[in-house]
């Protein structure tokens, strides 16, 4: 037979490549339990169990919890659009309201003015 020291030695690099890969499995699977809790999204808990039933069925199901973690952003909600430089709501929406409170003010002004 061979050397025993060299089966000891592939038993136990075996044995430490399972564990290692065991453990990377795992902590792979909770990548979008983690970005959901830095992002404070409000279904952390549900991407958390999500991440678990994926770990069993394979990770089929862990890209779909990425993308749900990664939607949500505290500044912005669930929307895709960047806010403008004020940080509310884009600068061309601005620009309509405004229009819009110019048109209501001349409407009020002009049946205040003509009267009945």
């Amino acid at each position: 037979m061979g050397d025993p020291f060299l089966n000891y030695f592939a038993l136990g690099l075996l044995f430490f490549v399972v564990v290692v890969m065991f453990y990377g499995i795992i902590a792979i699977h909770d990548i979008p339990y983690l970005i959901a809790k830095s992002r404070n999204h409000p279904h952390q808990d549900a991407i958390h169990a999500a991440g678990w039933v994926s770990l069993f069925t394979l990770h089929v199901l862990w890209p779909f919890l990425w993308i749900w973690a990664m939607a949500y952003r505290p500044e912005r909600g669930w929307g895709f659009s960047h806010p403008g430089p004020g940080g509310g709501e884009p600068t061309a929406g601005l620009s309509e309201i405004d229009d819009l409170r110019r048109r209501v003010a001349e409407l009020e002004s002009s049946l205040k003015g003509g009267g009945r």
